[in-house]
């Protein structure tokens, strides 16, 4: 009897045992993610589509005057912007993208891809198809995606109070309806207007200089003295003279 009540009791125990070793097997890794899953760690020297995603995702955080380059090379440049990434959400700041920062990334990114503060909706009120551009339909949603992730890092280096998008992408035909430059970024989908609210016009223009945007226009710039317009065009271009830029 006292063996069987023994032999129990070791069952128990070794079972025990296996779910704590499988407990501390997985801690810190990482779960899939309907959005994207990253299926190792990144540090310098990687490269490949998995960098890419995570420097799409991090371009809100280069540092004052800098963008970051989304060309899938784990270079200085990006671990800087992951160690910024890191310390803005209270993670270890090594630069090296691990389970920790994936995780944290997963919390903040919906199914379809957009961070969680910001949705394709807002940064497309012209049509449904993101076509009639300046560019591909499909690159326009794409630049779009990536303008609301640095609008994130925006969003939380300011206390995660909310931002209003008074208009993103157009089509040429929406752009005319506005009065918009034949040239204007909205038409690649890479532009937004902030209107104010928790923060001033100027606030915003002036943040936004540490998380990637070439093109700020504020108050001070003809047309912009009602919003704050941030861009991603290849070179930089700043004015908001009221605002001090």
């Amino acid at each position: 009897m006292w063996r069987r009540a023994l032999r129990l009791t070791l069952s128990v125990v070794m079972l025990a045992a296996a779910v704590l070793v499988g407990t501390v097997a997985t801690a810190g890794t990482a779960q899939a993610d309907s959005c994207y899953t990253w299926n190792r760690t990144l540090s310098q020297g990687a490269s490949g589509a998995d960098v890419t995603q995570l420097q799409i995702r991090v371009a809100g955080y280069p540092g004052y005057g800098a963008v970051l380059a989304i060309d899938g090379q784990y270079g200085p440049a990006t671990e800087a912007a992951v160690k910024r990434f890191q310390s803005a959400y209270g993670l270890s700041a090594d630069g090296v993208a691990g389970p920790d920062t994936f995780s944290k990334i997963y919390q903040l990114q919906d199914a379809d891809c957009s961070p969680a503060h910001f949705s394709f909706g807002e940064l497309n009120r012209c049509n449904s198809t993101w076509g009639g551009g300046n560019v591909s339909a499909a690159t326009a949603k794409e630049n779009a995606k990536r303008a609301m992730w640095r609008l994130e890092a925006l969003r939380h280096a300011l206390g995660d109070k909310p931002i209003t998008v008074t208009s993103g992408f157009r089509s040429k035909a929406c752009n005319d309806a506005v009065g918009g430059a034949s040239g204007s970024r909205h038409l690649y989908g890479d532009a937004a207007d902030l209107g104010s609210g928790p923060h001033s016009l100027c606030t915003l223009a002036k943040r936004a200089r540490y998380h990637g945007f070439n093109g700020i226009l504020g108050p001070g710039y003809p047309g912009h003295n009602d919003h704050t317009h941030l861009d991603h065009r290849s070179s930089r271009y700043w004015s908001a003279s009221r605002c001090g830029i």
